[in-house]
C-alpha cells in the first residue's frame, strides 16, 4: 500500500479541494400556471399535478 511521505497541511488540502462546490438549481417558470419549479420535475398547483405546462393528474394527493 503506498503511504504519504510527508502531511498534507490543511491550507494545502482546503486548496485542492476549491473546485468542488455546490451548484443553485434553476428553477423554471411554468407558462401555464406562472409557478416556479425545478426542470424536468412534476409540481403540485392547486391539487392538481402538472408536467410541462400540462395537467398529468387531477386532484392529485401525495402518498408519503
Amino acid at each position: 500500500m503506498a503511504h504519504p511521505k510527508r502531511k498534507i497541511s490543511k491550507t494545502r488540502r482546503d486548496k485542492r479541494r476549491t473546485h468542488y462546490k455546490a451548484t443553485a438549481s434553476t428553477i423554471a417558470i411554468c407558462p401555464t400556471t406562472n409557478e416556479p419549479h425545478l426542470y424536468h420535475r412534476a409540481y403540485v398547483v392547486n391539487g392538481d399535478l402538472y408536467y410541462k405546462g400540462k395537467v398529468a393528474i387531477e386532484n392529485y394527493t401525495s402518498i408519503a
